[in-house]
């Protein structure tokens, strides 16, 4: 952890800007009839969790470019999160991910606390061939032509909500790489109920306060056709299942243009809305960091959920799943929780009476103004004050930096080789 005499220095510095930003929002937002106070609490409270994967260098199919520091297991992983959290405030859990984060649960929960952290959903891996496998997934896992290859990644599933239940996680998310690169490979409605077959016996695994979140994704490592493409087919699945089953809804799982926030509004309006894996992308699924290529549709899709506050038992998860290739991954995830935060404020501030009025009077300009209203609002000082508050850094990239721990971390951690390619 960095030493809180570091961020209390760095603080002491920004406090009084911070103060006079904080004040002259305040006073505009008054104007407004917003209370800025109320705003922060919220923003505070607000929390999203981090992949366990993410604190680790990603890369490309051809190469990948490791980093001073790479955490070697996943106490090293609890570390680098204990500081993301301790510095931004806005990330007090981590997703684990199964078979790379298997340890002793009472050592993860030890270690945990130790950091300051919680467990959030557990992530299974159907999508690679781990060291003593039995089966091999190349050509599929719940959805595989072999029963005993689908009974294994059945099994593993059901392993992760084992751990998941020994630590404090209540939601187990599943992806899978499932599909076929030919045409005609595979007999596509069989290969769909086999994944379904299989997804109800991890059901029936299920705790009775866990939830069960499918994940779709237009492409790779399928590239002709995947069985779990978009939300239409998330939807069905999780109407199969039950109702402990949702969607999970990844922002770079979607072919370019589409209208995601339609997607979250749909899956709201009929209650199988399960949470987020937030991210950004220009081209596909770029697992880029969030908020970095386009803002404004984080933002939309945070105008659905704010509007969707008020209905009954509604609680999406919320988490980044990123990839960082070229910067420090602390530094990214730090930046995209407060990108995540960012939105979340900025929506808060939409004068919904007014949308209301606009949409009723078939007034598209005004809708659109009255949106663009809390958009283009500088939320910043909210988001400082929300982590000062709260025992956090100002500025926290600043504060990390000055803190030196990468570079302390980089002579505790052997170096990494960055031989091979592989996206994880």
């Amino acid at each position: 952890m960095i030493d809180q005499t570091i961020i209390d220095k760095d603080n002491e510095a920004r406090r009084a800007a911070l103060a006079a930003d904080y004040d002259a929002l305040g006073a505009s937002l008054d104007r407004r009839g917003i209370d800025i106070a109320a705003i922060t609490a919220k923003v505070t409270a607000y929390g999203v969790a981090v992949p366990s994967w993410g604190v680790g260098t990603g890369g490309t199919r051809f190469a990948r470019f490791p980093g001073a520091g790479e955490p070697r297991h996943i106490f090293d992983k609890l570390d680098d999160c204990g500081v993301i959290q301790q510095l931004g405030r806005a990330t007090p859990s981590v997703s684990l991910h199964i078979p790379w984060d298997k340890e002793d649960p009472a050592d993860l929960r030890a270690k945990a606390e130790e950091v300051g952290l919680t467990f959030d959903a557990m992530n299974s891996n159907t999508f690679q061939d781990q060291e003593g496998q039995a089966h091999s997934y190349k050509f599929g896992s719940l959805s595989h032509n072999d029963a005993a290859t689908r009974a294994q990644a059945v099994e593993h599933n059901l392993e992760c909500i084992e751990i998941g239940q020994a630590i404090g996680s209540r939601a187990l998310t599943v992806w899978v790489g499932d599909g076929s690169n030919f045409p005609g490979q595979t007999n596509l409605t069989g290969q769909f109920e086999r994944y379904l077959d299989a997804m109800r016996q991890i059901y029936a695994g299920l705790p009775d306060d866990w939830r069960l979140f499918s994940e779709h994704k237009m492409y790779e490592p399928a590239f002709y056709s995947t069985v779990v493409q978009d939300w239409g087919t998330n939807y069905l699945i999780a109407k199969e299942l039950g109702e402990k089953a949702f969607c999970l809804v990844d922002l770079g799982h979607h072919a370019p243009n589409v209208n995601i926030e339609m997607i979250v509004a749909r899956l709201i309006q009929f209650g199988k809305l399960g949470g987020f894996h937030f991210n950004d992308s220009k081209y596909g699924d770029d697992d880029l960091d969030t908020g970095s290529i386009d803002p404004f549709r984080l933002f939309l899709v945070f105008n659905e959920l704010v509007a969707a506050e008020s209905v009954e038992g509604f609680d999406p998860a919320h988490m980044l799943d990123q990839s960082h290739n070229v910067t420090d991954p602390i530094e990214s995830l730090i930046s995209s929780a407060s990108e995540v935060r960012r939105a979340y404020a900025q929506a808060l501030l939409v004068d919904r009476e007014s949308l209301a009025g606009y949409q009723g009077d078939n007034d598209a300009l005004m809708s659109a103004a009255t949106l663009k209203a809390g958009f283009r609002t500088d939320v910043e000082p909210i988001l400082a004050m929300a982590r000062l508050g709260a025992g956090g850094a100002i500025d926290p990239i600043a504060a990390y930096r000055a803190s030196g721990y990468r570079a302390r971390v980089g002579e505790e951690r052997p170096a990494v080789s960055g031989a091979g390619g592989g996206i994880v």
